[in-house]
C-alpha cells in the first residue's frame, strides 16, 4: 500500500513539474535596415534543477531563407540568445523554437522579423554604383622592402649624427687671440740705443772697453736685423767682408771702428774723447746711410698651442666633416624613399 501511494505522489510531482514549465520568445527589434542585427531571446520557466536543452545553432547558420544566425550564446541554463541579421528586404516569419525541459518537448511562439530596404531614387541611378570586383593588392612586400631598410637606415644615420653633434657641442671650440705688436725698425733700435749711451755720457767715460762693447754690440745686431746675418757670432773682419758682398757706403768708417773697438777690448788700448765722438758720428753715419725705412712696423703674433688644443681643433674638424657628410647622406636617402614611395603609390 506504502509503495502504491509513493508512486502515486512521483506521479503526480512529475505531472505537476510539467505543467508548470514553459518556454517563451522575444525579438528586439521586430524591424531593422538590412545587414543590421536582432536579437532572440529564448528564456524557459521551470524549476531550476529542471534538465534543459536548447536548439543548437552554427555561424552563418540560415534560420529561415534570407535571415542568418551571427551568434549563439547561453546565458543562462534558462536563456539562449541568438543574434541575427538579413541583407534582403521582406517581412521574415520566424518559426518556433523547440525546446526539452526534462525529456518533454516545448515550443516558443512564432515571431516576426521585418527588415526595410534603403530607398534608392531610381531617377538619379547614375550616383550609385554597383559592387566592385575583388582588387589585387597594388604592391607587395618586395617592392616595399628597399624602401623600408633604407628608412631604417636612415633613422640609425640621425641617431648617429645626434650623437655627433653632442660631442661636437660638449668640445668646446679653442679660441685663440692674434696679437698685433708694434715694432722698432732695426735703425730705430739701433738710434734708440745710442742715444742711450748718449745719456749715459759714457763717450767720456772712464771705462772705453764698456763703452766701445755697447757701440759695437749696437752695430752688429743692427747689421744682423738689416742684412739678415749673424753678426754678433762673427769677428770684425767678418763682418766687414760680409758688408762688402752686399753694400760699400760708408766702410772704411765703419772699419776703423771696429779696430779701435778691438784694440780697446783686447790690447788695452787707450782712446781720446775726440776719437771717441768721431767713432759715434762714424755709427750714425753708417745707419743713416744704411736704413730701411719703408718697412712695416707691426707684426702679427699667433699664440703657440699645446698638443691638446691642437688635438682638440683636429677632433672639431672631424666631427664637423662627418656630421656634414652623414647630414648629406640622410637627405639623399630621404629623398629616394619618398621618391620611391610616390612612384609605388602613383
Amino acid at each position: 500500500m506504502k509503495r502504491a501511494l509513493l508512486i502515486i505522489y512521483l506521479i503526480t510531482s512529475a505531472l505537476a513539474s510539467f505543467a508548470q514549465a514553459s518556454v517563451e520568445a522575444k525579438i528586439s527589434p521586430i524591424e531593422m535596415m538590412i545587414g543590421e542585427q536582432a536579437q532572440v531571446t529564448i528564456s524557459v520557466q521551470a524549476d531550476e534543477n529542471a534538465k534543459v536543452e536548447f536548439p543548437t545553432f552554427k555561424p552563418r547558420q540560415e534560420l529561415v531563407p534570407g535571415v542568418e544566425v551571427l551568434d549563439a550564446q547561453r546565458s543562462t541554463d534558462h536563456t539562449l540568445t541568438l543574434v541575427l541579421t538579413s541583407f534582403d528586404g521582406n517581412l521574415y516569419h520566424l518559426p518556433p523554437f523547440k525546446v526539452k525541459v526534462n525529456g518533454k518537448e516545448l515550443k516558443t511562439a512564432d515571431l516576426a522579423m521585418k527588415v526595410v530596404e534603403v530607398e534608392v531614387d531610381t531617377t538619379k541611378m547614375d550616383q550609385f554604383y554597383g559592387p566592385k570586383d575583388v582588387q589585387d593588392v597594388p604592391f607587395q612586400w618586395s617592392d616595399l622592402s628597399l624602401s623600408f631598410w633604407l628608412s631604417v637606415l636612415l633613422l640609425v644615420l640621425i641617431a648617429i649624427n645626434y650623437y655627433l653633434y653632442l660631442r661636437l657641442r660638449d668640445n668646446k671650440p679653442i679660441i685663440t687671440h692674434i696679437k698685433i705688436v708694434k715694432r722698432l725698425l732695426p735703425h730705430q733700435k739701433a738710434m734708440k740705443e745710442i742715444e742711450q749711451i748718449k745719456a749715459d755720457k759714457m763717450v767720456s767715460s772712464e771705462n772705453p772697453k764698456e763703452y766701445y762693447t755697447k757701440l759695437t754690440d749696437t752695430l752688429r745686431r743692427y747689421i744682423e736685423e738689416r742684412y739678415g746675418f749673424s753678426a754678433m757670432e762673427m769677428t770684425s773682419s767678418e763682418i766687414i767682408d760680409r758688408l762688402m758682398q752686399t753694400d760699400q757706403q760708408s766702410l772704411d768708417e765703419l772699419r776703423q771702428l771696429f779696430m779701435t773697438a778691438d784694440l780697446v777690448k783686447f790690447a788695452k788700448y787707450s782712446t781720446m774723447i775726440n776719437e771717441n765722438d768721431a767713432n759715434l758720428v762714424n755709427a750714425i753715419d753708417f745707419i743713416n746711410q744704411t736704413k730701411q725705412e719703408n718697412q712695416p712696423t707691426e707684426t702679427v703674433e699667433k699664440p703657440q698651442l699645446s698638443e691638446a688644443d691642437l688635438r682638440s681643433q683636429s677632433e672639431r674638424r672631424v666631427l664637423k666633416t662627418v656630421i656634414w657628410s652623414l647630414v648629406a647622406v640622410s637627405v639623399a636617402l630621404f629623398g629616394y624613399v619618398v621618391y620611391n614611395v610616390y612612384q609605388l603609390l602613383y
